[in-house]
């Protein structure tokens, strides 16, 4: 009987009759079809300026804290001489720390100059003050820095079509993903005309809405940096006594108040221990599939804008990877050839599965991650990594935390639930420049 066999370069494979090698194949033609539907779902989300001119009176520009400025908000007590000589000591350059601070503050005074000249108010914020009416009085936000000022900028900005519109004060040193281009950015005054004269075009970036419930629905969220370890006399105990597994399996059952957060998250949701060294227990559910219990070092939970970041690192493959599975391969005959392999046939097979973990920033979905699963007769991970249109999670944990887009965070311990989820409403408006 004759066996069929796919060709990938100079490589060939056997088709294999088990649920692996069948769900393989299929899991190719889903990212083959993801990736059409998502170039369809780009046409109709990226329009022309026509059908809404951006109108430009008042504008918000949000600032990143320099290192510099941070250092002296931490030591308000310390002179210039003093913090020269306590930074030097922890090897940081404190010249090259100033210099960096004085060019921001050059680059922001131009972008003022800019808005002045075309006679746009504007108002100057850093990420404390950044607040809620502020947002609502402005037409548009700005933000100066890079690619996490920004998203500082898009968690408090709940209109639809309000626009966020980033700046990359260092495109020597910053990529810059989300703001515009390196060219326009240091040519800002070239930038703002065209955004007056409508030469650009509307691009919308999914988001994703976190919905608070069960005990600690109320807490607040506060930045990253004010968090704090809770509950130490825990780190050495098991999260939850078997026994109590079965106690609680009712818990959840009665209905239980909602709060939907203020903030909306343009990268990733991340939700785990505080701990990067502590066990993760939670309770999983996709997409309204049954709970599952699970150990993991956490669980990301991304849109299209954050599929090239955390997502993308926390599950690419390198070449040394892909040559290992390889050599099983051959020595299983699923793989034919006996030579030795190809090099620039694994660079080939490493891109194509790399390339299909990101999608476009407007496709409504999200993709998970369950970071370092644990498989036990308690936990049972069936499924790592996927997509999905809502998540629920229910805490397990001591000392948990939800974390939106590295910068905010929430409580989320042991009987808190969190709903995840992609709403067309929520999307960010952004503007791609002719």
């Amino acid at each position: 009987m004759a066996m069929c066999c796919h060709v990938y370069g100079h490589l060939r494979f056997r088709k294999l009759p088990c649920c692996i090698g069948r769900k393989a194949l299929i899991m190719n033609k889903v990212v083959g079809k993801n990736h059409i539907l998502t170039y369809c779902t780009t046409a109709k989300n990226i329009r022309s300026a026509d059908e809404k001119m951006l109108q430009l009176k008042r504008v918000v520009l949000l600032c990143k804290v320099t290192r510099y400025d941070y250092e002296k908000h931490l030591h308000p007590h310390m002179s210039e001489e003093q913090l020269h000589i306590f930074l030097s000591s922890k090897g940081s350059d404190f010249k090259a720390l100033k210099e960096r601070d004085e060019e921001y503050k050059r680059q922001v005074n131009y972008i003022q100059e800019v808005f002045q000249k075309f006679n746009i108010e504007v108002k100057i914020v850093i990420k404390f003050d950044y607040a809620e009416k502020l947002v609502q009085w402005a037409d548009a936000i700005f933000t100066a820095g890079g690619d996490g000022t920004f998203l500082m900028a898009a968690t408090k900005v709940r209109d639809h079509s309000k626009p966020v519109i980033g700046i990359n004060t260092d495109p020597i040193r910053s990529e810059g993903y989300l703001c515009l281009s390196k060219k326009d950015s240091v040519n800002f005054e070239s930038a703002i005309e065209k955004i007056i004269n409508g030469k650009f075009r509307w691009h919308w970036r999914q988001r994703i809405c976190i919905t608070m419930s069960g005990k600690y629905e109320t807490e607040e969220v506060v930045d990253l940096h004010q968090q704090q370890v809770l509950f130490p006399e825990h780190r050495f105990v098991e999260h939850v006594q078997e026994n109590e597994l079965h106690r609680r399996c009712n818990e959840h059952k009665k209905e239980q108040p909602r709060r939907e957060l203020p903030i909306l998250a343009l990268n990733e949701v991340f939700i785990g221990e505080s701990l990067s060294a502590r066990v993760s227990f939670c309770e999983v559910s996709i997409d309204d599939s049954v709970r599952q219990k699970q150990k993991s070092s956490g669980v990301t939970v991304c849109t299209g804008t954050g599929s090239t970041s955390w997502f993308f690192n926390i599950n690419h493959l390198t070449t040394q990877s892909v040559h290992d599975i390889l050599k099983i391969a051959q020595r299983h005959g699923i793989c034919e050839t006996q030579n030795s392999i190809d090099a620039s046939d694994i660079q080939k097979i490493t891109d194509a599965f790399n390339a299909s973990l990101s999608y476009h920033p407007s496709n409504p979905k999200m993709a998970y991650t369950i970071r370092d699963p644990i498989s036990n007769v308690v936990s049972n991970v069936q499924k790592s990594r996927g997509f999905c249109t809502k998540m629920l999670v229910l805490s397990r944990m001591w000392d948990g935390w939800v974390v939106v887009d590295g910068s905010l965070s929430l409580p989320f311990n042991d009987g808190a639930v969190v709903e995840l989820s992609i709403r067309e409403k929520d999307a960010l408006q952004c503007v791609i420049l002719d």
